[in-house]
């Protein structure tokens, strides 16, 4: 599939949506500056105005204020994967970078979040998005494989066994609050099941981000402006970009531990 292929398929997804909003490029970018706000409500944050506790407030505020902004990049995030699963070439290879970064993430991750270079209390929200992967991977399989109650029984199953998974590996779970995991898990599945329908998609997407301390909901309001398009020059252009984007978490991640 090249990428005019792709750019059309896209655009019929989200309606036939004029060229002026979003593209895959812009929502990455856009991602990607709410998911430095919860590097720096870790790192920055406590440099500029000290140890966030309840003897100061100033620093508190200032972190958990970053660390709200940051989970309107998880639905975001949510429709990039989805949009990629549909898309790509080989889900396998797919499957392995996501793995790769959530690796190179995991030990900065650790630190940042706890103080220790491992961990097994707290994983990084990568791990959310492969999760996430291989349930619409195994949905996929099971749909082709059966039909009625048994494909119903069978995906609950595999929906079940993924929230559990995020759950128990404590996926992305950040300030005891927000499961990253799962929620990243829940707004793939909004997507994978309603994509056809596209205002019942972004309406129970907005609503399941408001439930969960509003700010995800912010995300979804930014996602609804896609506009369909790849955005990126070229297809050395999307090459450059996919593996950049695929390097900013870790980096930022390490860069924080550093400070």
């Amino acid at each position: 599939m090249n990428d005019i292929e792709m750019e059309r398929q896209r655009k019929q997804a989200v309606g036939g949506r004029r060229r002026k909003g979003l593209s895959v490029f812009r929502l990455k970018t856009i991602a990607a500056v709410f998911m430095a706000l919860s590097v720096a409500s870790t790192t920055v944050m406590p440099l500029l105005f000290g140890a966030p506790t309840a003897d100061n407030m100033t620093a508190l505020t200032a972190a958990v204020v970053c660390e709200a902004a940051s989970w309107c990049a998880v639905p975001i995030y949510a429709w990039l994967l989805f949009d990629g699963w549909r898309h790509t070439h080989d889900v396998r290879r797919y499957a392995l970078r996501l793995c790769a970064v959530a690796a190179l993430a995991e030990p900065a991750y650790d630190r940042l979040t706890t103080g220790r270079w491992l961990d097994l209390r707290v994983q990084n929200p990568v791990w959310g998005l492969l999760v996430a992967l291989i349930v619409l991977v195994v949905l996929d399989r099971l749909r082709a494989g059966c039909a009625g109650a048994m494909w119903r029984a069978a995906a609950a199953a595999v929906v079940v066994a993924g929230v559990l998974w995020d759950l128990l590996l404590h996926v992305g779970v950040r300030q005891r609050v927000m499961p990253v995991g799962v929620l990243t898990l829940m707004f793939v599945l909004v997507f994978r099941f309603l994509s056809p329908r596209e205002n019942t998609m972004m309406f129970t997407a907005g609503l399941l981000g408001a439930v969960m301390c509003i700010t995800p909901a912010v995300g979804v309001a930014i996602l609804h402006y896609r506009n369909g398009e790849l955005g990126y020059r070229g297809r050395d252009g999307r090459a450059w970009a996919k593996w950049v984007f695929a390097a900013l978490y870790p980096l930022m991640l390490w860069a924080g531990c550093l400070l």
